[in-house]
């Protein structure tokens, strides 16, 4: 049931003093409709009496407002702890999981870089003669999947260019048109365009560039380099 506007309902430390005071007031009436022919020792008694009861209602008061300021000060101070451990937790897992982030990050550094380094040591070095381009062409082609083997690359590298990667051809009918063949196996440049390798440099005269487009330009018109036994 809701109190009237205006009015808030009585605290039990209310209920108490008023109790209290009604007591007070219930003995001093008392005393008044009492027979003009009581003895004022009688009289005195039940004064001590009221007394008595006053002094016992405004204990129960006091110790009742202490009671509820102790709870609320126990209250105020629990909500607080509860408040600064709840605090405490988040920047400890906050701290924790960028303690963790960190760890990983690095973790993860160190073995990229470990993985280069094995792979720095894994990559071959190859000679830079006609032996070690053959070997490296066919390297980047088993890479791209381009057929062809080191006795079919050597066959026609020896045919077009006796193993030259600076030769040119300069009277053929690519050359009257003003695209002469160049390089180990003597591509023109449309050519070398159109199948470059990606990964090799993109230079015809690159011996390796020039293998690897060739070996890719014959794959796509003859099934691999090793069917080629001729002008192509």
């Amino acid at each position: 049931m809701s109190s009237a506007p205006g009015h808030s309902r009585l605290t039990k430390t209310h209920r108490v003093s008023i109790a209290g005071v009604a007591a007070l007031g219930a003995a001093s009436l008392a005393l008044t409709l009492l027979p003009g022919g009581g003895s004022a020792e009688a009289g005195t008694q039940d004064m001590a009496t009221v007394a008595t009861v006053a002094s016992q209602g405004s204990n129960t008061v006091q110790a009742s407002i202490a009671e509820q300021h102790s709870f609320a000060d126990k209250r105020v101070k629990d909500a607080a702890a509860a408040k600064a451990k709840a605090e405490a937790k988040v920047k400890a897992d906050a701290k924790a999981k960028a303690a963790a982030k960190a760890k990983a990050d690095a973790k993860k550094r160190a073995d990229e870089r470990a993985a280069a380094s094995r792979a720095a040591a894994r990559k071959p070095v190859y000679a830079n003669n006609l032996d070690g381009w053959i070997r490296e062409a066919l390297a980047v082609m088993q890479a791209k999947g381009i057929p062809g083997s080191y006795d079919g690359l050597h066959r026609n590298i020896m045919r077009e260019s006796t193993g030259n990667p600076r030769a040119m051809n300069g009277w053929d009918i690519n050359a009257q048109n003003g695209t002469p063949s160049v390089g180990l196996l003597q591509v023109i440049q449309p050519t070398f365009n159109a199948y470059h390798v990606p990964g090799t440099p993109h230079d015809i005269y690159n011996p390796v560039s020039n293998i690897t487009a060739a070996a890719n330009y014959a794959a796509d018109r003859y099934g691999s380099i090793d069917n080629v036994n001729g002008a192509y």
